[in-house]
């Protein structure tokens, strides 16, 4: 009995192709990732800290919450002199007590970088900053911001 040659059974080896290629392309990528620009350096006490965002996409839901993630790298001063940090986007700076019940805005990480879902709104204004609040083992507190990107802000 003869097979039918029907046009799934000549080009089937196509998708055992797609599945070989694919994982080495996304494999590539996460090699070579790409990031917006950084926000700009500043001098925060004894700290020279950058901000970038990891993402130009608008802030986003984490366990109910709006977040947006960004990396702090330190390029003067210890991480291990400090006692707690956090970061958030809005009108002003949040106090340190409005975050102790909560593990959004907390920076985490290493010596290379510290990453943070920063507490965010739904729609970012042109008078929002990014803040950042931080104490120090010794209780000194600082409180540093950064304008939010243009491409973020949705006027309304």
């Amino acid at each position: 009995m003869a097979r039918k040659n029907s046009l799934w059974q000549k080009n089937k080896y196509w998708l055992n192709a797609w599945i070989l290629v694919l994982p080495a392309w996304f494999f590539y990528q996460s090699l070579y990732p790409t990031f917006p620009d950084a926000l700009g350096s500043q001098q925060v006490g004894n700290f020279e800290i950058t901000l970038m965002p990891y993402d130009e996409d608008a802030p986003y839901t984490h366990d109910g919450v709006y977040v947006k993630d960004f990396l702090l790298t330190f390029s003067k001063g210890q991480i291990s002199d400090i006692k707690q940090a956090y970061l958030n986007i809005g009108e002003q700076s949040l106090p340190l007590e409005q975050f102790a019940d909560r593990s959004e805005g907390i920076l985490h990480g290493t010596k290379h970088g510290q990453h943070v879902h920063a507490l965010a709104k739904q729609t970012l204004l042109p008078s929002d900053k990014i803040w950042l609040t931080m104490q120090t083992w010794s209780g000194e507190s600082f409180i540093a911001s950064w304008d939010v990107p243009k491409h973020l802000v949705e006027i309304n």
